[in-house]
């Protein structure tokens, strides 16, 4: 039977923020994950019943990475001495082309591994990566490419005159026990502690980037505020030096807290810049009872079901149409009209399509 090694750049379990290592920490706590071995740096803890490949520290190693101007070759030094020529392989790469091109360029060339090994990328940004004629080697190298939306598909076929391997989709998901929207009086009291009982609370949380609107927003509300005063907006993630009326900057919050906030908050604001590859932030606010107002760009319509669950602003750069989407949610008399199924966009469901991909490989492999 294939085994399964996924490759990390950061050590596994991962601490910091980020949307795929905290899936994969998910997947990886679970007790139905399909992972053999994870090929990372050395972490302070460990995965049970999981076997780890531990990128070479070897002095020799670091020599010759800066002689072949190979940044992975610390990685590939520790996989090669891992796989068995008489064994099968499905390598999971989250988002590492250098890693891609690395396994390519010195790994794939073993005739002893010829055939053994399947490739499976999995990309979580929206736009394709290569130009049209750079891509061939990569889309001849990997059999399968994982995209988080239909729509980004799409775009790689648009974009490509020649892609041979297979493509997936496989959505984000949350953990809802985790996530969710509580009662009226459970949120009344989270606004007393707050002491924002009489107040709207509109959010937003990313990392503090251009391409992510803060600045955007911010204008945006110095407009708001000249007609509403009954609100307040909400900034995690960013810390800014600056006083704004009715905004406070939360700096960054530990993941554990976050669902107290967006239980907190009625809206949440998405205004994305750039053509975005989901926007996890979005389902965990529609988990937790937001209405969410979002920047049509990249896959943000397709998780939004093209507005079944949230607003979709057509031309996210006009400070105008923000104004009058914020506005026309203060305005409405029933002030949630967007309802997220609760077994949309689940980590139990991540779980299950995650298998469902992997169980698809190795019958392929099986097969061949």
């Amino acid at each position: 039977m294939p085994k399964v090694i996924l490759i990390s750049q950061f050590p596994m379990p991962y601490h910091g923020i980020g949307s795929w290592t905290t899936l994969y920490g998910n997947y990886l706590e679970s007790n139905h994950h399909c992972i053999d071995a994870i090929l990372c740096k050395k972490p302070q803890s460990m995965y049970p019943h999981i076997e780890y490949i531990y990128a070479s520290t070897a002095i020799m190693s670091k020599i010759i990475k800066k002689m072949r101007k190979n940044s992975q070759h610390e990685y590939i030094e520790s996989l090669l001495s891992y796989l068995e020529p008489n064994q099968k392989y499905i390598i999971q790469i989250i988002d590492n082309f250098g890693f891609a091109k690395a396994l390519y360029d010195y790994v794939l060339e073993k005739p002893e591994l010829k055939g053994s090994i399947y490739i499976q990328f999995f990309y979580h940004g929206y736009p394709p990566f290569y130009g049209n004629f750079e891509s061939r080697w990569f889309f001849e190298f990997i059999d399968e490419m994982v995209l988080l939306t239909y729509a980004s598909y799409c775009e790689h076929k648009r974009a490509y005159t020649n892609l041979p391997c297979l493509f997936s989709i496989l959505h984000n998901g949350i953990d809802t026990s985790k996530f969710f929207k509580v009662s009226s009086e459970r949120k009344q009291e989270l606004k007393t502690k707050y002491n924002v009982s009489n107040k709207t609370i509109f959010l937003w949380c990313s990392q503090d980037r251009p391409k992510k609107g803060l600045d955007l927003i911010l204008n945006v509300w110095n407009l708001l505020i000249r007609k509403y005063q009954h609100i307040e907006l909400w900034v995690i993630g960013a810390e800014r030096e600056i006083n704004i009326d009715h905004v406070r900057f939360l700096g960054k919050i530990p993941n554990a807290k976050l669902p107290e906030y967006y239980q907190t908050s009625d809206c949440y604001v998405f205004p994305t810049l750039w053509h975005e590859g989901f926007g996890l932030t979005l389902i965990e606010a529609l988990h937790c009872g937001n209405y969410c107002i979002a920047s049509d760009l990249g896959g943000v319509a397709e998780v939004l079901q093209n507005g079944k669950l949230g607003v979709l602003i057509e031309n996210p750069h006009f400070e105008n149409e923000w104004v009058e989407a914020m506005s026309a949610y203060l305005e409405l008399e029933v002030p949630h009209k967007y309802d997220m199924p609760n077994d949309c966009y689940t980590i139990d469901g991540w779980i299950e399509d995650m298998n469902r991909i992997i169980h698809s490989a190795k019958n392929r492999m099986l097969n061949t």
